[in-house]
């Protein structure tokens, strides 16, 4: 499906920091007061405008992101929007664990699948600790419940502030297959208990 009414609403995700117990970081600013915040679009739709394009698998749950450039070999967990209209973030305790947003496009499905990992904890790095030493070109693999694994290239490695964050263009739908894998970066502001900035890597099924 495409951006419709739906495309001025912004996304809200929030994961702990890592460099003090008690801190933040969210991939996204606050949605501003007269805009509610946006949930990534599911992927269920029968209309024929809605229909996506390209090459794409069946809707499948993942269970495992494999990017073997940066040792990443890590189980997933279902992510959710809360009920402060933000993504609930993967467990903290688990430093080689993802999430991915159950209700949006499964990796390889059409449309935009979200993926997201703790950049460090409080006590230690994290599974996406390496994440901006991808470049584009790189390949990683999603492996999938129905047996198969989706394959992915790198379209592009992006760092956005937090104040400029490009919700439209990182959680946009989009009409082939596509993943972003998202976490925290930029310097770490003691005082807000929160990063500056997110990195997105952009990606597309191979």
């Amino acid at each position: 499906m495409f951006w419709s009414a739906v495309a001025v609403m912004v996304l809200m995700v929030t994961l702990p920091g890592g460099r003090d117990e008690a801190s933040e970081a969210r991939f996204a600013p606050h949605a501003p007061p007269a805009v509610e915040p946006y949930a990534p679009p599911a992927t269920e739709s029968s209309s024929p405008a809605h229909r996506h394009e390209g090459k794409y698998l069946a809707r499948s749950r993942p269970t495992r992101l494999l990017i073997p450039k940066i040792s990443v070999d890590a189980p997933f967990t279902d992510l959710a929007i809360g009920s402060t209209g933000q993504l609930t973030p993967p467990p903290a305790h688990d430093t080689n664990l993802v999430g991915w947003y159950a209700k949006g496009a499964s990796p390889g499905e059409a449309g935009t699948s979200i993926i997201a990992g703790h950049v460090d904890t409080a006590t230690s790095a994290a599974v996406f600790a390496n994440l901006s030493e991808l470049e584009k070109g790189d390949r990683f693999q999603v492996a999938r419940a129905d047996g198969r694994r989706a394959s992915f290239v790198i379209d592009s490695v992006e760092m956005f502030d937090k104040d400029n964050f490009p919700s439209r263009r990182v959680y946009g739908d989009t009409p082939g297959a596509q993943v972003r894998l998202i976490t925290c970066a930029g310097d770490y502001d003691r005082q807000v208990r929160d990063y500056t900035a997110n990195l997105v890597v952009f990606a597309h099924l191979a």
